[in-house]
């Protein structure tokens, strides 16, 4: 049977990424995109509109395309869930429910479902956080991704869902906007540098936390879904690690190319969430079982941003 590709939230930041590199490697007609608005590009075709919080409408299209893996990206992120807790809470429960379930009906025969660093809390170690650990999530947006990692864990224990899983950091990339998160002042801060602007940072200078190039997040999100079954052997979610940066060192390295760029910083309700996340994650389960290994720092990461970055 060949493999046939469900893309949930394809609109979003991770989303219109990914599936260019699951075409580039799959094929086009092997990979649809989703979103809950019609995205009214041809480029993005074969795309179909879906509410991933309607079950039917989802079934739908899963057997009208036979769709075989579904990646399940569609959410609210951290600091937008902040401000619509129950909608954060039932888009992010219901979507997870709704696919695992075609999976253990045997409808679909795997599962990606992103999970995030907010799942940790404030008594959870903060350097080199452990792949298993205390966490104690103090955001909706942790709280909903903490219970959907257990959620996939018992999937995979009691029906044997092949649901795979990572814990994504901090994300950063110059082809698509961010969505709401915490970290997104490490992609606005670029923007601001190329229009010579003033850049106000809505977190503390000293505020580390872990981060990515989107390259990498996506070369970790098709690995860990290629890898032999027997070789994933966490079904909650994967540690995975880039860098490590605080404001002050981003700008630091920005200020190399752009010596009349300037910062101030005026924290805000962001501030609280990002201090209760790790500053940095140790990620040697997925190198073990996996092989995964992050190819960017942040002066590459810095460099490609400046250099693509429009305006």
């Amino acid at each position: 049977m060949s493999k046939k590709i469900l893309v949930v939230g394809s609109s979003g930041q991770i989303g219109t990424e990914l599936v260019i590199e699951l075409r580039n490697r799959f094929g086009r007609d092997a990979v649809i995109a989703s979103d809950i608005r019609s995205s009214g590009d041809p480029m993005v075709e074969p795309f179909e509109q879906l509410d991933i919080m309607n079950g039917d409408q989802l079934n739908k299209i899963v057997k009208q395309h036979g769709i075989t893996e579904v990646y399940l990206l569609a959410a609210l992120l951290s600091a937008t869930a902040e401000q619509k807790p129950q909608l954060a809470w039932d888009l992010n429960m219901q979507g997870l429910f709704n696919v695992l379930n075609l999976a253990k009906d045997g409808v679909i025969e795997k599962v990606f479902w992103p999970s995030s660093i907010a799942v940790f809390g404030p008594s959870t170690p903060k350097i080199n956080t452990p792949q298993v650990t205390i966490m104690e999530p103090t955001t909706v947006y942790g709280i909903s991704k903490l219970a959907g990692e257990r959620w996939c864990d018992y999937y995979a224990r009691k029906y044997d869902v092949d649901v795979r899983s990572l814990r994504y950091p901090g994300l950063i990339s110059y082809k698509s906007l961010p969505g709401g998160g915490t970290t997104d002042y490490a992609v606005d801060i670029f923007y601001s540098a190329k229009k010579r602007e003033k850049f106000t940072c809505f977190l503390k200078k000293d505020t580390a936390l872990p981060m990515m190039y989107m390259e990498d997040a996506i070369r970790a999100t098709i690995d860990l879904m290629e890898a032999p079954k027997e070789n994933v052997l966490i079904r909650s979610s994967y540690n995975i690690a880039g860098m490590t940066f605080t404001p002050e060192e981003i700008y630091a390295v920005i200020i190399n190319s752009v010596p009349d760029f300037e910062i101030e910083y005026k924290p805000d309700f962001r501030q609280e969430i990002a201090s209760s996340w790790p500053a940095s994650i140790d990620d040697s389960r997925a190198s073990k079982d996996w092989g995964w290994q992050a190819k960017h720092d942040l002066n590459s990461l810095a460099q490609i941003m400046l250099d693509n970055v429009s305006v």
